[in-house]
């Protein structure tokens, strides 16, 4: 993620991203770095144009986000099944230990 992050620091300062520059970044947060893991990165933002890449990644937690509140439900559910099991067994659980002591 570092090197992600440094690409984009670079980008919002209006720097080129490229490899010397993503090092200098990294190298001054104190990471360390990997050559192959920059020229990685560098090449895969060839041709991106990073803001509208952005603006893409900003609208979709939007549509993300709406997919959880129906499995919030479903665990509700399942969270109601599981404690009245959960008490079932410690009804049963107690039963047996009055059975030793009766």
């Amino acid at each position: 993620m570092e090197y992600i992050y440094a690409a984009m620091l670079i980008h919002k300062a209006g720097g080129k991203v490229d490899e010397a520059t993503v090092k200098k970044v990294l190298d001054a947060a104190g990471v360390k770095t990997d050559e192959a893991r920059i020229k990685a990165l560098v090449a895969s933002l060839q041709g991106v144009n990073i803001d509208e890449a952005v603006k893409k990644a900003a609208v979709a937690p939007v549509a993300v986000a709406a997919a959880p509140a129906g499995e919030a439900k479903a665990e509700k559910k399942e969270e109601k099944k599981s404690a009245a099991d959960e008490k079932k067994q410690e009804e049963a659980a107690a039963a047996g230990l009055s059975a030793l002591f009766g």
